[in-house]
């Protein structure tokens, strides 16, 4: 299929008054169609049937079955959670919110016919279109990497049975061996992801190989929450971790699967597992739909919009928004302000002005929980952040148990609110 790659000239609150007529469905329903089943795109169809009453046509399009959350996945690793917790299905959208529920692999998209191609054969017409496929990895952003060595060296950044895979991998390490993790360069979905997965590798590891060691070889010269992690792994973990950042060759890797290894700027490091993070850009569909520019899909703020093309919205990892992190509650948040914006354009009904929040929990050692957030709102070039909180080095522990059991809480609320 040949891909229509015009241009969307229309930006900021000019490009969210363009709004195209509906095309109806067979019933008189405009139709909306949903691409990517995790946070933002299971919340979209959540919200895009449940507030429209049933005036929308409401389809998602989502190859799995079950979907494991990314986010606490790394608790999973840390013996905090089982796996079935982290799983959820889409039979309530189905069930109760009448959402169209194809489990399938979206394989094309013709923006002038407007019509989304599935890897089955079917084709799905829209009036709106929203994609929320996540992440890919950048081809050979880590030489001697690819996606065929992810069982070798797997990067469980797509939770599931890579998250499996990497925890048996870590539980069958001889007594004192190494586990290495090439950390990712930003921008990368989850700031503080892996390093709240360093934290649960230790947790693990202190219990059942304690003379085990860590080593993090990070191009990034700071990352999200690093005084607190620092401090949590001096405390519990002490002797433990090896944090390598640029200034010691940490931006300077390549790995060889086959002989289990990596060069750290010319120093060979043999290791029982490696977890390699690569950098990271949208989901496929994002570039086959022609509305990438290099890694990120821009999107317009106020509505989520592509800035190429008004009748598609992006949401979540995928998306260059401005200042909001790629993560779960951020998608989540986005979802409903372009569902907004969507309800507003093939119904009629009243937009308010966007808001964004955001809040990222990390879990460092048993109740010792600590977070970072900020609330924000759409200007014309980006999602602005207006304030933004996060924990202090030092607290006290009924501190950071509360904060733990405050993540439980979001948890089972962000999640219902995705999938009823």
């Amino acid at each position: 299929m040949t891909l229509n790659r015009r241009a969307f000239i229309g930006t900021g609150a000019a490009a969210a008054t363009v709004l195209s007529a509906p095309m109806l469905g067979a019933q008189g329903k405009p139709r909306v169609v949903v691409v990517g089943g995790g946070a933002g795109g299971a919340t979209a169809a959540r919200y895009a049937a449940k507030d429209s009453d049933g005036a929308i046509d409401v389809t998602l399009v989502e190859p799995t079955r079950a979907y494991y959350t990314c986010f606490f996945s790394n608790l999973y690793i840390g013996g905090f959670r089982d796996l079935s917790s982290i799983g959820h299905s889409y039979g309530t959208l189905a069930s109760d919110f009448g959402v169209n529920v194809v489990h399938d692999w979206a394989v094309g998209i013709d923006r002038d016919a407007k019509t989304v191609s599935l890897a089955g054969g079917a084709v799905l017409p829209y009036d709106r279109l929203i994609l929320s496929p996540g992440i890919d990895f950048v081809d050979d952003a880590v030489p001697g990497w690819s996606v065929a060595a992810q069982n070798k060296m797997p990067h469980a950044y797509k939770a599931g049975s890579q998250t499996e895979l990497l925890k048996a991998q870590i539980e069958a390490m001889p007594e004192g061996g190494l586990y290495a993790m090439v950390a990712p360069p930003n921008p990368y979905r989850c700031p503080p992801g892996p390093y709240e997965r360093v934290s649960m590798v230790a947790h693990l590891l202190k219990e059942i190989n304690p003379t085990a060691k860590i080593l993090i070889a990070d191009p990034k010269a700071k990352f999200s929450k690093m005084a607190l992690f620092q401090e949590g792994w001096q405390k519990h973990y002490g002797g433990m971790i090896d944090w390598i950042g640029p200034d010691f060759g940490g931006g300077n890797v390549s790995v060889n699967p086959d002989e289990m290894n990596l060069d750290i700027d010319g120093v060979v490091e043999n290791v029982d597992v490696c977890n390699v993070i690569p950098a990271q850009k949208a989901g496929r569909i994002c570039e086959m739909a022609g509305i990438t520019e290099g890694n990120w899909a821009p999107v317009v703020p106020a509505t989520m919009q592509s800035r190429m093309d008004e009748n598609i919205h992006v949401l979540g990892d995928s998306t260059n928004q401005g200042d909001m992190p790629k993560s779960g509650y951020s998608a989540n948040s986005q979802a409903k302000v372009a569902v907004m914006a969507i309800r507003g354009a093939l119904t009629g009904s009243r937009v308010f002005p966007a808001k964004f929040s955001n809040t990222c929990w990390s879990l460092i050692n048993t109740d010792d929980g600590v977070k970072v957030g900020a609330s924000y709102q759409a200007t014309d070039e980006k999602i602005a952040k207006v304030d933004g909180f996060i924990s202090q080095t030092g607290e006290d522990s009924a501190l950071r148990k509360a904060t733990y059991e405050e993540s439980l809480g979001w948890y089972a609320g962000i999640t219902e609110d995705m999938f009823g």
